[in-house]
């Protein structure tokens, strides 16, 4: 939705991280909104780190540069910015959920 903020952000749609999650894969679901926001809903397993923090944070939070890790807000507005900000901080393998969690809410996936 807000991709061309940063065209060079990979993206991966609400379906493709259902299906990583339904397959137990070893990916870490990161959710860059409000510590608010993630209260009150989230998509099982996240862990939060807001986005203005990721920069300053994301290392000790999430040591492994290697680690896949899908970032997800309610749009795509933020976490497209925290994947850029990871991507130039060397981690290898991170993506945005394209359209956050609209696109999740969308297709009906369950939240926590």
């Amino acid at each position: 939705m807000f991709g061309f903020l940063a065209p060079n952000v990979p993206q991966i749609s609400a379906t493709d991280v259902k299906q990583a999650l339904d397959r137990n894969q070893d990916v870490l679901i990161l959710d860059v909104r409000t510590p608010g926001e993630f209260a009150k809903n989230r998509i099982k397993g996240a862990i939060n780190l807001p986005v203005d923090q990721v920069e300053n944070k994301i290392q000790s939070v999430i040591p492994d540069k290697n680690k896949k890790i899908f970032a997800y807000c309610l749009s795509a507005s933020r976490s497209v910015h925290a994947v850029n900000a990871m991507k130039k901080l060397g981690y290898t393998d991170v993506y945005n959920l394209t359209s956050g969690l609209l696109a999740w809410r969308a297709k009906q996936y369950p939240l926590e």
